[in-house]
């Protein structure tokens, strides 16, 4: 297989626009059982140069978050905001639907830049995006800091706590999704909201996820 040179098409290529089950009113370019990606193996997508594809789905933990959002607007009216480990961009857009001033989407894999266009366009919204390691630098100074999914490996787990917390002590609102990660934490947090969100057992563990969102104390 050749290697990719477009992530833009290889995204419109291998996905289909669709709306996300737990926030119909977003719609992303998202793999699914008809999509040609959705039976490529890992082996088959590094020939490729294709990074493990996360933008390609809807977590659980992200959804969780991105709902939350649109139902209580008034957590983003105005704000700025980074969405942290962005992947597909939908908190990101859920963000910039319900009214913050600025997004910035942030995520190392370098085909995200593209998935969050797409799907920054698909739903009339502009979304800023960057691909650098925030982790490796001090927290933004932005009113809001959202993270979905970001507690399945130990490392990142560690490394993303410790910068939320230094976020949270400068003031900042920090916004968790999360499904039941193994390395979720076990204090420091206030439960907001539990969600039961539709997913596949080719992604997780269940055909449904309780997925919830906390705010950092």
């Amino acid at each position: 297989m050749s290697r990719i040179k477009n992530p833009t098409d290889f995204i419109l290529g291998n996905t289909r626009l669709q709306a996300v089950s737990h926030t119909p009113e977003i719609q992303l370019w998202l793999a699914d059982e008809i999509t040609p990606i959705w039976r490529l193996t890992e082996e088959e997508l590094d020939e490729m140069g294709v990074p493990p594809p996360f933008w390609a789905f809807a977590w659980a933990g992200g959804q969780a978050l991105a709902r939350w959002l649109l139902d209580r607007p008034q957590e983003c009216a105005g704000k700025t905001v980074v969405d942290l480990a962005t992947g597909s961009g939908l908190v990101a857009v859920a963000a910039m639907k319900t009214g913050a001033t600025s997004v910035l989407a942030a995520d190392i894999d370098p085909f995200c830049e593209a998935a969050v266009a797409l799907n920054a366009k698909a739903n009339d919204v502009e979304i800023a995006f960057t691909d650098a390691n925030l982790l490796k630098s001090p927290p933004p100074q932005v009113d809001l800091i959202c993270a979905g999914d970001v507690f399945y490996e130990k490392p990142m787990a560690e490394a993303v706590l410790e910068w939320l917390l230094a976020a949270r002590k400068n003031g900042t609102r920090v916004l968790v999704g999360d499904p039941g990660r193994n390395y979720f934490p076990k204090s420091g947090l206030t439960f907001l909201s539990e969600y039961t969100v539709p997913t596949t057992r080719e992604l997780e563990d269940q055909e449904v996820k309780r997925s919830r969102v906390w705010s950092l104390d």
